[in-house]
C-alpha cells in the first residue's frame, strides 16, 4: 500500500512554525507521509503587529504570497499555512495570540490560537516598538526565544510554548477544510 503525500509549504523559516505545521498536518493526517517545507514570506504588516486586526492580515498576506510564488514558478503544493503571531489590547488587558491561515485548492482557512495575558510592562515595551520576542529575551535573560518556546513558554513556565499554540490552531483552523460540506 502506498502512502499518500502531502506537501505543506509554510510561510516562514522558524523552525516553530515548520514544527507546527508538521505536527498538526501528522496529528489529521496520521497514514500520509508529509514534506513540510519553510520559505521567507512577507507579512506586509508591521514587524510586531499591535491589533487583531493587523495580525489576521499578515498571516493572509504570508500565504497568498506563497501561493503566488509557486503559481509563478508552476510548483504546487496541498497546503499553504501561515501563523502570525501579534498583541492587541482588550477589555481584559493586553494579550498576545496568533493567527493562523491556510490556503488548500482554492479555499482560504482562517483560525486563531489561545491568547496569553500579557503583563503591561512588557505591552508597553511593545507600544514604544519592540518586538516580543526581544521584550521577553530581555525580561527572562534568554536568547532568541520567538525559535524556542516564545512568550508562551516562558510565562506558563513550560505548560505551554510557542509551537504547541500554533500547532493547536492550525488544527482548529482546517476544521472548514476537513468539513466542506458544512462550510459553503
Amino acid at each position: 500500500m502506498q502512502q499518500n503525500i502531502i506537501k505543506i509549504i509554510v510561510g516562514s523559516t522558524n523552525p516553530v512554525k515548520i514544527n507546527a505545521a508538521t505536527k498538526a498536518m501528522a496529528q489529521l493526517f496520521p497514514e500520509s507521509q508529509l514534506h513540510a517545507t519553510g520559505m521567507e514570506a512577507p507579512s506586509g504588516v508591521a514587524a510586531q503587529p499591535m491589533t487583531d486586526a493587523e495580525t489576521r492580515l499578515g498571516a493572509i498576506n504570508r500565504v497568498r504570497y506563497c501561493q503566488q510564488y509557486h503559481r509563478e514558478h508552476q510548483q504546487q503544493a496541498d497546503y499553504y499555512v501561515a501563523m502570525e503571531g501579534g498583541v492587541d489590547h482588550f477589555e481584559f488587558g493586553p494579550a498576545t495570540f496568533a493567527y493562523i491561515a491556510i490556503g488548500h485548492q482554492q479555499q482560504l482557512a482562517i483560525g486563531r490560537s489561545a491568547m496569553l495575558p500579557l503583563p503591561t510592562q512588557v505591552y508597553r515595551a511593545l507600544e514604544a516598538g519592540e518586538e516580543l520576542g526581544h521584550v521577553m529575551d530581555r525580561l527572562f535573560n534568554t536568547v532568541n526565544i520567538k525559535q524556542k518556546g516564545g512568550a508562551i513558554g516562558l510565562l506558563t513556565h513550560g505548560h505551554a510554548t510557542r509551537e504547541s499554540i500554533y500547532t493547536q490552531g492550525i488544527i482548529l483552523a482546517m476544521a472548514p477544510l476537513l468539513n466542506p460540506q458544512f462550510y459553503p
